[in-house]
């Protein structure tokens, strides 16, 4: 039984009614707005387009007011003595679907990438099977990875993330019994919503030639099935139903498609490769209190590319970017192997810095939960190096005395800036190179510098990690030979198989 319920945002000037309030009774949320918030909506509809557009990122990063992911509480919570548990993915959603505006929602690949977006400040994410196909099998989109390693990479996503994720259920995996449980176990992977199309098998992206899809009775049976699945689950998941009809067969069958879905109870309609705003805002059209969702494919896909105000101004509700973060990480690492097969890095502006990398990835917060946890009986501690290479002398002095504690310990030579011993134990010239400086310099064939920057000349490993074509010069030969001078000197200077000439100074 459908249940039809406009809510109203009200403000001074006009009423708008949200899109998604047409859901089944059981899963009918009204929606509650503030003043504020009507403000918002009043001010983004009437404004002029810059004024809009500036205002559209508050309305979509308003769910949360950090970009930073919002932390899990604590499994006590559980028992009642810490905040309640976090909302069911699917319930943020379906709130997410009820809120003014449209929303965004990038399409992640890996648990790395699903941290990414949330981090960014979206209120939910996409799973790719384009790009999920490409990351874990290097293979195209076009039915060849499996159900088991979807549902296996889509768990991953969502145990990495706070915010709702919308999963790609492909076509199902068959027939409609297929369909009811490839929708309980992404229920029991903690998915918010599914995406199913209705596709033949092997299923393919849609933008690509060639799509086939299943009779009308089948395509409507596999969204029933969906339902029935949700029902059986005691869940709430967000059936999003998607038809490949417009390439597959014609643009009117793709909209018969789609009403039909609508009265079967999905909860997000989805014509995939629609091929211009009128025919993007037809399909809107129908069905108009079930949310529309579009698919902006980057790089040259069917669908035109709008901006997210035309496409609240078209009718749509959610909007997927397929390929924005494969398409830049095939770019990056291109980049980076061509600079390195180049001999040298990729350059510090291309990447990270190492601690920008451990912050992502999460080592500052492991190693403070990690303190909650330490104890004094039997505890082996363990410090951390320092990068001031000055602090070596004091930790070798230490491990002599343990040298002379325990005769089993390996003997290890350690390397100080006052000075350096060979095996008979003399004092070598090497010694005085720590109080000097080496300066790296990389200039591009087009004249621009391209690196320039300054080491302690004692760490020859770090120039090689710089510069990978330096790892076959005698780099100790030239600075012994450059020790005793006083003033700079160039020591290095020759172009790499990019033509790049790279420079290494002695100062």
């Amino acid at each position: 039984m459908l249940k039809a319920s406009a809510a109203v945002i009200k403000s001074p000037n006009f009423s708008i009614p949200t899109l998604s309030s047409f859901h089944r009774q059981a899963h009918s949320t009204p929606l509650s707005s503030s003043s504020s918030s009507s403000l918002i909506v009043s001010n983004f509809k009437s404004g002029s387009p810059l004024q809009r557009l500036l205002l559209l990122p508050k309305m979509s990063t308003s769910f949360h007011s950090s970009t930073e992911p919002r932390p899990i509480p604590p499994l006590s919570a559980a028992y009642g003595d810490q905040a309640p548990l976090p909302e069911a993915p699917a319930k943020v959603l379906r709130r997410i679907l009820d809120s003014p505006g449209v929303h965004q929602g990038p399409a992640c690949f890996d648990a790395l990438s699903a941290q990414l977006v949330e981090r960014a400040g979206f209120q939910y994410c996409f799973t790719s099977g384009f790009s999920i196909s490409a990351a874990r099998l290097g293979l195209p989109d076009v039915g060849l990875i499996s159900y088991g390693e979807m549902l296996d990479q889509g768990r991953q996503i969502t145990q990495a993330v706070s915010i709702p994720v919308i999963g790609d259920g492909d076509n199902g995996y068959g027939n409609a019994m297929n369909v009811k449980r490839t929708v309980k176990d992404f229920i029991r992977a903690g998915f918010a919503g599914i995406i199913l199309e209705d596709q033949v098998s092997p299923k393919a992206c849609g933008h690509t030639r060639g799509r086939k899809v299943v009779s009308r009775e089948e395509a409507v049976m596999r969204i029933k099935a969906a339902i029935d699945a949700r029902k059986e689950t005691g869940s709430d998941i967000v059936i999003v139903a998607r038809t490949d009809s417009r390439q597959a067969v014609s643009f009117d069958e793709s909209l018969w498609r789609s009403r039909a879905f609508a009265s079967a109870g999905a909860d997000v309609l989805f014509i995939d490769a629609l091929s211009s705003r009128e025919e993007m805002k037809a399909f809107c059209e129908i069905a108009p209190f079930v949310p529309k969702m579009a698919n902006m494919l980057e790089g040259g896909g069917k669908t035109p590319i709008l901006n997210p105000i035309e496409l609240e101004d078209v009718g749509y509700k959610i909007v997927v970017y397929p390929l924005s973060l494969i398409g830049v990480s095939i770019r990056a690492m291109q980049d980076a192997l061509r600079a390195i097969k180049g001999g040298r890095i990729p350059s510090p502006g291309s990447m990270p810095t190492f601690e920008e990398i451990k912050e992502t990835l999460g080592f500052n917060s492991y190693y403070e939960e990690e303190k909650r946890y330490a104890t004094s009986t039997g505890q082996v501690s363990w410090q951390r190096a320092s990068s001031n290479t000055y602090s070596s002398q004091q930790r070798a002095q230490d491990d002599t005395q343990q040298r002379g504690q325990n005769s089993q310990d390996p003997v290890v030579e350690v390397l100080t800036p006052d000075a350096y011993y060979g095996p008979d134990g003399s004092k070598v010239p090497f010694a005085g190179i720590w109080s000097r400086t080496l300066r790296i310099k990389i200039t591009g064939r087009d004249g621009i510098d391209k690196l320039d920057v300054r080491i302690p000349a004692g760490f020859l490993e770090g120039i090689t990690n710089i510069v990978p074509a330096l790892g076959g010069v005698n780099i100790k030969e030239l600075l012994d030979d450059a020790a005793e001078e006083l003033g700079g000197k160039l020591l290095i200077d020759f172009n790499d198989a990019m033509g790049d000439r790279i420079q290494v100074f002695l100062e």
